[in-house]
Parts: C-alpha cells; sequence; structure tokens
C-alpha cells in the first residue's frame, strides 16, 4: 500500500504523540481527526479490532483520507481482563488518568505482587477508504505487573502504574524513543510497518 499521507483516528494526544513519533521514517504527511473535524464514534465493539475499525472507518469517511484507528488498553489478569477496552473510561465516562489509576489500584487492593500481572495491548486497523474490504490489521502486546503505587512522570494513561520487570522500570520513566521499542503500540507499529512494506 502506497501512503503519503493519513489520518489518525484518535482523539488521545498522549496516542497521537506516539503514533506521530514512530511513523516519521515513513516520510508520511500525518494528520489529526480533529483537522478534519471527525466527532468521536461510540465504540461499541466488544474487543479492541471491532472498536479500532469503527474508529478508523470514520476517519476516513470523514476526511476522505486513507485512516488508522487505534484501540488499546491495559488487560489485567486478577481483574479477569479489566480495563480492557473500557480502559480510557475504566472510572466513568468523563474519567481522567488519575481517576483511572486510584480505581485501578482500589480493585488491586490487597492483590499480592506475584497475582499483579497484566499486557497492554494495542490493535491497529488501516483503512484505505471508509469502505475498504481489506483493511490491514496488526497487533502488540506488552507484558508487565502493576504497582501498588505510580513511578514516573511520563507517558499517559496507566503508564505510571505499568511496571516491566526485565527493563526493571515503569512505562512512565522511559522516553518517548525508549517505550517505542518496548510498548504494545510501538511493536503493532512495527508490524503494521512491515506489513506496509511488504
Amino acid at each position: 500500500m502506497a501512503l503519503d499521507q493519513l489520518v489518525l483516528a484518535s482523539g488521545n494526544k498522549g496516542k497521537l504523540k506516539e503514533l506521530r513519533h514512530v511513523l516519521e521514517p515513513l516520510h508520511l504527511k500525518v494528520h489529526s481527526q480533529a483537522d478534519f473535524k471527525v466527532a468521536a464514534v461510540a465504540e461499541t465493539g466488544l474487543t479492541f479490532v471491532e472498536n479500532a475499525l469503527l474508529k478508523a472507518r470514520e476517519a476516513a469517511r470523514v476526511s476522505k483520507l486513507p485512516a488508522l484507528g487505534d484501540d488499546s488498553g491495559l488487560v489485567v489478569d486478577a481483574l479477569k481482563g479489566q480495563p480492557g477496552i473500557y480502559s480510557a473510561r475504566f472510572a466513568g465516562d468523563n474519567a481522567s488518568d488519575r481517576d483511572n489509576n486510584e480505581l485501578l489500584l482500589e480493585k488491586l487492593s490487597g492483590v499480592i505482587a506475584e497475582r499483579r500481572q497484566a499486557a497492554f495491548y494495542c490493535c491497529l486497523v488501516l483503512l484505505q477508504h471508509h469502505r475498504d474490504p481489506a483493511p490491514i490489521i496488526a497487533t502488540g502486546i506488552w507484558h508487565g505487573t502493576i504497582l501498588e503505587a505510580p513511578r514516573g512522570s511520563g507517558g499517559f494513561g496507566y503508564d505510571p502504574l505499568f511496571y516491566d520487570p526485565q527493563l526493571g522500570t515503569t512505562a512512565a520513566e522511559l522516553s518517548m524513543a525508549e517505550k517505542a521499542q518496548v510498548s504494545h503500540r510501538g511493536k503493532a507499529l512495527k508490524a503494521l510497518i512491515g506489513k506496509l512494506k511488504g
């Protein structure tokens, strides 16, 4: 697929920053859906891929450009996969990152360190146009555990609570370049770029 520009189907500024950073080597003109006044769609899917597709389809329809939809979230084993597709609105529709983190800590209160496994999951869907019958789908997973208190000031979302035992650091303690190498979104983007080049 030859691309010279695309629209990112997300209103999340943290995601936009990360996606733009990783897509830089492709020399694409990357637009935010806000540039085209794309309204947020109702995330009615039951999976990350369904919601990413809904977002990409609406952004492509309104912008008339290829669109990249991203749906991602935190899957916590001890909470049977919660917050999952509801990660951004775990503590309510207008919840802040802090609200969501506080609720996560509350729900994991009393859970021992060995049982606090979690994974960040990202699904990217690229559509050439809003009726594209063959979307390119790429996924990435980042395994870690949930700390009992936040650490670090970078990133967004659950990053201050998400600890990577192999790196010995939280997602919020990594630079954007370091995070792009190991994160769920970084892995999904690498897979997507591989499919585009292939």
